[in-house]
């Protein structure tokens, strides 16, 4: 077979490769016909959208020289790298969200009553073990986000176990039992490592819906709850998106909007990602609450964590035999 018939091939195919490692693509999804989900607090009944707030709480667990890994992690304020060195000044950033930007999270969403699910790295949790009870306190709910906030891909299917079991064992010492997982970069193995744990209800690496879904993994029923990089405070940093916190208003309140009169009768789920050194910054905090306070006011709106999501959703769509 020549170059020519070779390159056909690849660019006429209609499915993929059999046997391609990591789970099977979901491009049909629900189509034209969602379910009819409705969500709930003890305040409100039938809520047509259900809003989930994600601190990404990640700082003291990335990647830097100080700790080893010979080079310094990503997501800055300015578009400049150290190279062969410590960054000093990145690592302070970081620091800015465990030293004051999560507990001005937490002093806001107190005040605002609303409550929010926590992306944990057991590191940054173990190197500062009074967030990890504030969260317990708060009754927030924690998601695993990995033994570091490192790229999951990186890794072997044995190392990518280990990892996940380390994670694990150190949430359990601080008090907290995710039932979801959400890595850095899951890898192809990531979600048959978490049906084959047996611990986690749901994952959430995946971006390509605003409703839940079961999946089928080696014949075991396991659930999606999507997540969203749109609404999310990396856009800050990142150079594709929020110049303002009223950039971010805008796109959460017509996100909000859209969901709530999408031309069908399915309610649907909006996730709102945020990081500590990040939206924990003064201006883009008050961004957040002044969408919160929209947010409660509008008919048919809910707050939850991502596990009542889950509950929620397994109660009006069952897990399939």
């Amino acid at each position: 077979m020549d170059a020519n018939q070779i390159s056909v091939n690849h660019w006429f195919r209609t499915d993929d490769v059999p046997g391609a490692p990591g789970p099977k693509r979901e491009i049909v999804g629900y189509g034209a016909n969602p379910p009819r989900v409705r969500w709930h607090n003890d305040t409100i009944k039938d809520a047509k959208l259900a809003i989930n707030i994600v601190i990404n709480y990640e700082e003291g667990s990335e990647k830097t020289f100080a700790m080893g890994d010979a080079q310094n992690d990503g997501m800055y304020e300015l578009p400049f790298d150290v190279d062969d060195q410590r960054d000093l000044a990145k690592e302070s950033m970081y620091e800015y969200g465990a030293r004051a930007g999560i507990w001005r999270m937490f002093r806001t969403f107190d005040r605002l009553d609303v409550p929010v699910t926590v992306f944990g790295a057991a590191v940054a949790l173990m190197r500062n073990p009074d967030v990890a009870k504030r969260i317990k306190e708060r009754g927030d709910e924690l998601v695993g986000h990995g033994f570091r906030w490192i790229d999951h891909y990186e890794y072997t299917r044995e190392e990518e176990k280990l990892l996940i079991n380390m994670a694990m064992d150190e949430f359990e010492k601080l008090g907290l039992t995710p039932r979801g997982w959400y890595c850095r970069e899951m890898s192809v193995n990531t979600r048959e490592l978490l049906v084959e744990d047996g611990r986690f209800l749901y994952d959430s690496d995946y971006y390509g819906d605003d409703l839940p879904f079961w999946v089928k993994i080696n014949g075991k029923s396991h659930l999606i709850v999507p997540y969203s990089l749109v609404v999310n405070d990396c856009r800050y940093i990142m150079g594709t998106g929020f110049g303002a916190p009223s950039d971010f208003v805008e796109v959460a309140q017509r996100t909000a909007l859209q969901l709530l009169d999408d031309g069908d009768d399915a309610g649907r789920m909006m996730s709102i990602g945020i990081h500590p050194r990040v939206t924990g910054n003064p201006a883009r905090m008050h961004g957040l609450a002044e969408f919160i306070s929209w947010a409660k006011e509008q008919e048919g709106v809910v707050f939850l964590t991502r596990g009542e999501i889950a509950d929620q959703f397994i109660e009006q769509v069952p897990r399939p035999e």
